[in-house]
């Protein structure tokens, strides 16, 4: 039987972390199964650097935004700009953007005006918006409930970590919950318990490397290869094998991330 194959929705292969072993990364993620990787940018100035790996490999796509944490001490992305940017055959996803009041909450209003324009350009460009969401679950509900009521766009809370308040209110809108190494960890029993409340056509899985690896990798550098760690848990999550939660998963981001559909 041929190995399942899966999709790291979200990854920083730009990372210094990466460097120098980019092709014997990406060579152990495909013997993994995880036969395609979405490469995030978090600050619109390295764009250029993020946009040369997707060209450089195959498998390989990106998306780009401002990161919530970074929004006070960059230049405010405009619609105009992100929708250049989505000009690329590519370029798939418009962010990450999102809020964070964990690490940045005195940035809190920067942060705000920034989700909106990456919104704006999600909606104008019909291209996935990625969200990062920590510590701010009420003001994130009610933006992208706003922002949804003035027209329609397609979301993934990435490394979906938050309240099932949180959850309920993006799958009100038919979003997508991303599940990160975080959902892998013992103790996050209630969020495995947000997950299989959700329907199963609307989860993704990701990495989020170098960040968050999942048991039995803990505490190490995290890399696309280990989304296979993270999806078996998902499959225990809601009761699948392992194949069809690949198949399933990677059905939901052709869906939702269509300009890299396979």
């Amino acid at each position: 039987m041929t190995q399942a194959t899966i999709v790291d929705s979200h990854c920083h292969l730009d990372f210094p972390d990466f460097d120098g072993e980019r092709d014997a990364l990406i060579g152990r993620a495909i013997e993994a199964g995880v036969t395609r990787m979405v490469t995030i940018c978090t600050k619109l100035r390295l764009e250029p650097q993020v946009r040369a790996i997707a060209e450089e490999y195959t498998p390989i796509f990106y998306a780009a935004g401002t990161h919530p944490m970074s929004a006070a001490d960059e230049p405010l992305a405009t619609i105009e700009e992100l929708l250049a940017l989505a000009e690329h055959p590519k370029f798939v996803g418009i962010g990450e953007t999102g809020l964070d009041y964990h690490y940045t909450a005195e940035s809190a209003e920067i942060q705000k005006q920034s989700l909106r324009v990456h919104i704006a350009a999600a909606r104008e460009s019909k291209l996935p918006l990625i969200i990062h969401a920590r510590a701010a679950d009420d003001d994130m509900a009610r933006i992208l409930r706003e922002e949804f009521d003035k027209g329609a766009y397609t979301c993934v809370m990435h490394c979906f970590s938050s309240s099932a308040a949180l959850a309920k209110a993006a799958l009100e809108m038919d979003f997508y919950l991303s599940m990160s190494g975080i959902a892998a960890f013992p103790k996050s029993q209630e969020l495995r318990d947000i997950f299989a409340a959700a329907p199963v056509d609307r989860v993704l899985v990701e990495t989020d490397s170098p960040y968050l690896a999942p048991p039995p990798f803990r505490g190490k550098r995290n890399e696309p290869a280990y989304t296979a760690h993270t999806a078996k848990v998902g499959a225990d999550v809601f009761g699948l094998s392992y194949e069809d939660f690949a198949k399933q998963t990677t059905a939901n981001f052709d869906r939702l991330f269509w300009k890299a559909a396979g």
